[in-house]
């Protein structure tokens, strides 16, 4: 994140794993898990920083997520798309069956992450980029726990349309939008929404990998898409 994230002088807080269950009922209780100890660390000083938060929890992996997620049953748990060893869509599924209530907010680096697709129809609330500001991350951590679906300005709004109970293109619309892609671009389109890189992309057809971003340039025009998962997810729901 940009700004003082990693300014913040460390408060004398709770242990890692442990709530502060003193503290305001009503506060929003929080569990980050991240891989990064100084990138995690910073998200809990930005956060216990906040009146309105009652303090934060930490998890460094799938496993501590879940234990830590059924122990103190957050309303939000930040998740890192990028944590190793971990499957997005099961951890998400066990704890919606677990903590109903909790909402998962994705931590992301890049917009364009298919995995972010994935998680989302899993059932993940929403996505918010790494390189938000603090300011508008805070903000979507409160809306978040409000139940509103708020977007990062430097995130594209197909997150608004992807997320459980969003207004979204019917099938047919999407289908016509399909149609107006030449055999390759849908060829192309389909690789990547099979989760294939560009290079993996431009080995299977036997072309030039900038043969396939530009492919893939014409795709987002013609699905009038900000990128690479919009364009995955127009595809998916057709």
């Amino acid at each position: 994140m940009r700004g003082g994230i990693f300014t913040s002088n460390r408060q004398q807080g709770h242990p890692t794993n442990q709530i502060n269950r003193g503290a305001n009922r009503g506060a929003i209780r929080v569990l980050i898990v991240e891989a990064q100890r100084l990138f995690r660390q910073s998200l809990r000083l930005l956060l216990e920083q906040e009146r309105d938060v009652t303090a934060v929890v930490e998890a460094t992996d799938g496993r501590d997520a879940y234990r830590l997620a059924i122990e103190h049953k957050p309303d939000i748990v930040l998740l890192d798309v990028d944590m190793p060893n971990l499957d997005l869509e099961s951890i998400i599924k066990l704890i919606h069956q677990q903590i109903p209530n909790a909402r998962v907010l994705l931590l992301a680096r890049y917009d364009e992450d298919s995995r972010i697709v994935t998680a989302l129809q899993a059932g993940a609330f929403g996505c918010v980029l790494k390189d938000t500001d603090q300011t508008d991350f805070l903000r979507i951590i409160r809306s978040t726990a409000r139940g509103e679906h708020v977007l990062s300005p430097i995130m594209p709004e197909y997150v608004a349309r992807t997320v459980p109970g969003a207004v979204s293109q019917t099938r047919d619309e999407h289908t016509t939008l399909l149609i107006s892609l030449t055999d390759r671009e849908r060829e192309i389109l389909a690789c990547a929404a099979a989760g294939r890189s560009n290079k993996e992309i431009a080995d299977q057809l036997c072309v030039s990998v900038d043969t396939v971003k530009t492919h893939l340039h014409h795709i987002y025009q013609k699905l009038s898409v900000d990128g690479r998962v919009e364009a995955i997810l127009t595809y998916l729901r057709a």
